[in-house]
């Protein structure tokens, strides 16, 4: 009887010990794991705090370059192009937009002669870039209809169209400026060599279309762009030396950018800024894409014949409207 129970004893002793193990394993096992899962909640809270800061820097960033795009584009308070470009890597395209141009101060906004002051009459300067395309013939109609003279800055093109689009923009009394041949970033401004080459096949192009010789000219992208693999001074220079006039702008109506704006935004665009100067230079585009340019156009004049503004062709009266002075660079 007592070996009985000494054995049954042992057994509830060992019982007890297998228990104690088990608790001591399920404790630690549960210790374990909850430092695991602190450990996993420790290192998901950093992923997401270093997600969150880098979609607050996706996010700045992104309103950075919307607002670079459209101040230097749009908000003619820079005074600077754009601007999409979307990339550089567009600016190789003849119908790209206009690349973003990098936190340059306009030095024509610097220049408060050029403020509108109460009373003054505004002059305002239609110009047109990257044409000749199938809009240009409605473009030319719509000014035709309002009896508005503008300027169109073009570049090479040899199809019959266009050689009747340059022949008409003088016929019918509009400037015709240069805006390269190719329009090519990467080749026009890979040197002076080749900056010179383009121009005078430019040059030459035109006066062998239309017999007219052609004094003004427009630098794709601006004469203040980024994109240039030369300073843009030695180009300059070499306009200067050729008795050759560049055009940048101080306003713009937006239909450079990646932005889609509407017919009636690209007005407001365009309006809200020739208020600030006595000579307004606008910015837009005569391209195949740009179909609300020339929906736009004709509510644009009328608003702008409405607040009493001139509306002239560029000439060699004009106030000169230049992101990097000419006279500043010898």
């Amino acid at each position: 009887m007592e070996e009985k129970n000494q054995s049954s004893l042992k057994e509830q002793q060992e019982r007890r010990k297998r228990i104690n193990r088990m608790k001591r394993g399920l404790i630690s096992f549960i210790g374990i794991w909850m430092l695991i899962c602190m450990f996993l909640c420790v290192f998901l809270m950093i992923k997401v705090n270093n997600l969150e800061k880098q979609i607050s820097q996706l996010v700045s960033d992104s309103t950075v370059s919307k607002d670079v795009e459209e101040t230097m584009s749009v908000n003619t308070s820079d005074g600077s192009d754009m601007l999409s470009y979307d990339s550089t890597e567009n600016a190789n395209d003849e119908n790209a937009t206009e690349p973003l141009i990098a936190g340059i101060i306009n030095s024509v906004e610097m220049d408060s002669e050029n403020l509108a002051q109460e009373n003054d009459v505004l002059k305002v300067y239609l110009t047109f870039d990257d044409g000749p395309s199938d809009n240009t013939a409605a473009i030319l109609d719509t000014l035709a209809q309002y009896n508005v003279k503008a300027t169109f800055f073009v570049v090479g093109k040899t199809d019959d169209q266009s050689k009747e689009m340059y022949q008409r923009i003088i016929n019918e009394g509009h400037t015709l400026g240069m805006h390269s041949y190719s329009h090519k970033y990467s080749v026009i401004y890979d040197s002076l060599n080749s900056f010179e080459t383009d121009f005078y096949q430019i040059q030459e192009y035109l006066y062998d279309v239309t017999g007219r010789e052609c004094n003004l000219y427009r630098f794709p992208g601006g004469s203040s762009n980024q994109v240039s693999n030369t300073d843009m001074t030695e180009f300059i220079k070499f306009l200067n030396e050729e008795n050759v006039t560049y055009f940048d702008w101080n306003v713009s109506s937006g239909d450079a950018t990646s932005q889609a704006y509407t017919a009636d935004e690209l007005v407001n665009n365009v309006l809200s800024d020739v208020v600030k100067y006595k000579t307004s230079v606008v910015l837009m585009h005569d391209s195949n894409t740009k179909g609300t340019t020339v929906e736009a156009l004709g509510p644009m004049i009328e608003a702008l014949q409405g607040m009493g503004a001139q509306i002239l062709p560029i000439d060699e009266s004009t106030t000169q409207v230049q992101h990097i002075k000419a006279e500043t660079v010898e």
